[in-house]
């Protein structure tokens, strides 16, 4: 079979990702395995991290494997992606040789890799990740750029768990922007759109404005989705119209891609919207939803602390799911 990378869910189709989810369910039922003995895998951290460094080494532990942690311009060298570069700065060594020499020596190599927020027309080309896809030999994995497909299976399997059914066509889902002080990635709002699209969920996306709207690649993925697995697509900027009827409620805060690189002039918006946050009251509009959020979330800024300490919270849940998505991501790509 020809090498296979996981830089999107979008590369695989419903069949592969539905069987991920299975063995991530069975990985849940019962941790160990052998499908990683003798087998390693390379984890570049290029941002902090905490569940996805310990999950990912834990995973590859369970199942026999052995992780290596690396971050490059801290405890390895910096790293140059530019082809044709003249290398008179910061970097010592070039991805090209990285990725090669790393694939000498493991079985699988995993990437983190945020935005620079400043120029979305580069951050959008999400060039770290698919340099290393174009130079490695073996298998790279998404542990998060500009989108989060560990995250889009992991909150999946917990709203198939929650809700008993592999089967979520027909919820409505509402994917909310929400406030926090400085602009972030919108990784997960990109993920998240794409894959409750996938799973036919009738899904609103709900932001400030049309300047919160994410790029439009994702927004024509959903789209594309949406022909191809039924379910719908709306965008609103009412929260009360949003959240009324809603049987799930996912969080996250992302900055305004045209204010990319003036982030000065996009907080006031930001700041007059405070309002997003998830509460009692917006979720009491709901159809008894389900909230959650990728995690690490800020308390009483995102949402309220009667939302998060809820029944109605599966946050948790989905955080642990990780560590099982994960494993049955990387069995299948070591095979």
């Amino acid at each position: 079979m020809p090498m296979r990378h996981f830089l999107s869910t979008q590369d695989w189709s419903r069949a592969d990702l539905d069987a991920l989810l299975a063995q991530a369910a069975a990985f849940k039922r019962s941790k160990a395995g052998t499908q990683l003995a003798g087998k390693s895998i390379a984890l570049l951290f290029f941002n902090p991290s905490m569940r996805t460094r310990t999950s990912f080494e834990l995973g590859a532990f369970q199942l026999g494997g052995h992780a290596v942690v690396l971050q490059p311009g801290k405890d390895a060298w910096p790293i140059e992606f530019e082809l044709g570069t003249v290398m008179d700065g910061e970097a010592e060594e070039h991805v090209a040789e990285v990725a090669r020499v790393l694939s000498r020596y493991v079985d699988l190599i995993g990437v983190r890799a945020f935005p620079k927020f400043q120029d979305w027309s580069i951050d959008r080309e999400d060039r770290v990740i698919h340099a290393f896809a174009r130079h490695a030999t073996v298998p790279v994995i998404n542990m998060e750029t500009i989108t989060h497909p560990m995250q889009e299976l992991a909150h999946i399997l917990a709203l198939q768990q929650h809700f008993g059914t592999n089967d979520l066509r027909g919820k409505k889902y509402v994917l909310t922007w929400t406030y926090h002080p400085k602009p972030l990635n919108t990784a997960v709002a990109n993920s998240a759109l794409q894959i409750a699209t996938r799973y036919g969920m009738d899904v609103t996306l709900l932001c400030p404005n049309r300047d919160y709207l994410l790029d439009p690649r994702y927004m024509d993925f959903a789209a594309r989705n949406v022909a191809e697995n039924g379910g719908s697509l709306s965008i609103s900027h009412d929260p009360q119209q949003a959240y009324r009827g809603a049987h799930v409620v996912y969080a996250k805060s992302w900055g305004a891609l045209p204010y990319f690189g003036r982030w000065a002039d996009e907080k006031p918006i930001r700041d007059a919207h405070q309002h997003f946050i998830v509460d009692e009251a917006k979720m009491a509009l709901t159809d008894g939803a389900v909230f959650s959020h990728c995690l690490p979330l800020r308390r009483n800024i995102k949402a309220t602390d009667a939302v998060m300490d809820s029944a109605a919270c599966i946050a948790i849940e989905e955080a642990e799911n990780r560590l099982h998505v994960q494993k049955a991501v990387m069995a299948a790509l070591a095979q």
